[in-house]
């Protein structure tokens, strides 16, 4: 059985991989700070030597040094930049593959919020590939600026050390002030995008019902609510960051007014007066970038953190071991699933059992757990407790991989992916025109197809949104049975379909039967229980009754649950719900 992996085996590893980069830079920074140095020994040079002596050839001989000193600071610069860039989008392709199976997996746990994960890696990307992070690399290099001030003269290093001092104790209550504020914006605006794309996805039923404007309501009080929480910690940032850039500016003008004071009195030259100034602009810079970065430093953070859970709440698991390509015997043992934050079960303790060559119709009222039943089946959702079989082995567990090639499954909300009709039918493989056409055959879905503009290259547009609601659930229906799956599951799968599509339906269903395929259909309808071989009955999440069709409608017939043409003339959930613990 595949174990889960530990958050440390995906976010942390991929940053532990990327330290190289990350190293790298940090050598680049030392060589950049270094050369930092060039212009303030520059000016001490001019001012204490050149003017002095009036030698003009030591002058030239001066600035083409520092101008090269200055090309390869600039160059060092460009290339730091893009080592960093280089490094984040690393990270992001590494990464990218596990935060989407997470969120698919969160999405399947019934757990909202996948998306955000992808947002925040993006983010991530963002700031460890911008100039955001520079002064993170600069900072640990305003220890050895002070020093040289203090080369100088000691009382310009006693100034620069205050400032310095001063300056990081205003970046720790920068954040400490605005984190909390910030924090809380970002739910909020995370809120607020939920929600706005929970708008365009039912576009349709807004515009037809009249409700933009609540919706527009609804989606601005979340956005002005996370404003008002931006606000507060921004006028926090503001604040220190006003505050920093007075304290670096005055401390700078301060050393230029001590040295001034130094070179009346004979304690230092006016070169030294000026390079002091510009090594403490250097010194408190970092510090100073880092509070006007510190809004994108702390949404990276928050966007780790959020990553970290995600890995924490849905752990990923190694696929192990290929297994056999199964028969098609499945086996529901004592399944129950109860959905996060509820406290009655969906589907309570569930037992029957699918062969190959049969047909199993699962019928019963509306919520009576068929759709979560379907879902598990086929091992999108993980039974609570219980286990579902598919020849012995798990179906949850079953490396997806491997056992995608051998399902197939139609679910009752039919999503469809942006692209074209072909690769829609072939699950978005390049598998050869054969196949797909068999498979759009088999579903009777090919004569449609050849009457579109460019044929089975038709490009659908987003979730399918240019072909009509029949349409689609043909199409899925195409998908499900390509390859030939042996195990397939249908939930509603006549839900939108015309006569036509009905036989058409039929005529797939019974020859894939007839090639020894084990098929399960959720229907409300009729039409499909002639084609039943068995009969598995639920109700508010119960078994009532399973085995084969005829005998099953017999017994329900019998204790007035049916009337005697159910079976035939009626729906199939045209039933009495039975009394507590009745059924079999």
């Amino acid at each position: 059985m595949p174990q889960p992996a530990t958050p440390q085996a995906h976010l942390a590893d991929a940053l532990r991989n990327a330290r190289k980069g990350f190293v790298l830079a940090g050598v680049f920074s030392a060589f950049l700070n270094l050369l930092m140095l060039t212009t303030p020994i520059y000016m001490l040079q001019v001012f204490d030597r050149v003017l002095t002596t009036g030698h003009s050839d030591t002058l030239i001989a001066l600035s083409v040094i520092v101008f090269v000193a200055l090309i390869v600071l600039g160059l060092l610069e460009g290339v730091r930049l893009l080592l960093l860039s280089r490094t984040a989008a690393w990270i992001n392709g590494s990464l990218g593959p596990k935060v989407l199976s997470a969120s698919l997996a969160k999405s399947l746990g019934n757990r909202a919020g996948g998306n955000q994960s992808l947002r925040d890696l993006g983010s991530l990307q963002g700031f460890l590939g911008s100039t955001n992070l520079n002064p993170f690399f600069d900072a640990p290099w305003t220890p050895v600026f002070v020093l040289f001030i203090f080369l100088l003269h000691p009382w310009l290093g006693v100034l620069a050390l205050v400032a310095a001092i001063t300056l990081l104790i205003v970046a720790v209550l920068n954040d400490r002030t605005s984190r909390p504020a910030m924090s809380a914006a970002s739910s909020q605006q995370m809120i607020a995008t939920t929600q706005a794309d929970e708008a365009v996805r039912n576009a349709e039923v807004v515009q037809a019902m009249g409700m933009q404007e609540r919706v527009a309501q609804r989606w601005f009080s979340q956005t002005h609510e996370a404003s008002l929480k931006q606000d507060g910690g921004t006028r926090w940032m503001a604040l220190f960051l006003g505050l920093s850039r007075f304290l670096r500016f005055g401390a700078q003008v301060g050393v230029l007014g001590v040295g001034a004071a130094l070179v009346i009195s004979g304690d230092m030259t006016p070169g030294g007066m000026i390079a002091g100034s510009i090594l403490l602009g250097r010194a408190l810079a970092p510090v100073d970038q880092a509070i006007g970065a510190w809004r994108a430093f702390v949404g990276a953070r928050e966007a780790h953190t959020r990553l970290s859970n995600l890995f924490e709440e849905t752990p990923l698991t190694h696929e192990g071991m290929a297994l056999p390509s199964p028969a098609g015997r499945l086996t529901v043992e004592d399944v129950s699933f109860l959905h996060p934050n509820t406290e009655h079960p969906t589907i309570n303790q569930v037992s029957f059992q699918a062969m190959p060559g049969t047909i199993t119709a699962i019928i019963g009222p509306s919520a009576s757990g068929k759709s979560t039943l379907c879902r598990m089946l086929v091992g999108a959702w993980r039974p609570t407790t219980g286990h579902v079989r598919l020849d012995g082995a798990e179906i949850a567990d079953w490396p997806r991989s491997d056992i995608g090639n051998h399902v197939g499954y139609l679910p009752q909300d039919i999503e469809l992916f942006s692209g074209s009709i072909r690769s829609n039918i072939s699950r978005m493989t390049d598998a050869d025109a054969e196949d797909i056409i068999a498979a759009a055959q088999a579903a009777g879905v090919h004569e449609m197809v050849l009457r579109l503009p460019d044929a089975y290259e038709t490009p659908i547009g987003p979730q399918g949104a240019q072909l009509s609601g029949g349409q689609r659930q043909r199409i899925g229906l195409a998908r499900a049975l390509f390859g030939t799956p042996k195990f397939i599951v249908l939930d509603e799968p006549n839900a939108n379909l015309d006569t036509a599509g009905e036989a058409a339906l039929a005529k797939a269903l019974t020859e894939a039967r007839d090639q020894g395929a084990t098929i399960l259909i959720s229907t409300h309808k009729r039409q499909l229980l002639s084609l039943a071989d068995n009969v598995v009955m639920l109700d508010a999440g119960q078994l009532r009754a399973s085995g084969p069709r005829d005998e099953v409608f017999a017994a329900l017939e019998q204790r007035g649950v049916i009337r005697a043409s159910a079976k035939s003339t009626q729906s199939a959930t045209n039933v009495t719900p039975l009394p507590r613990g009745e059924g079999s």
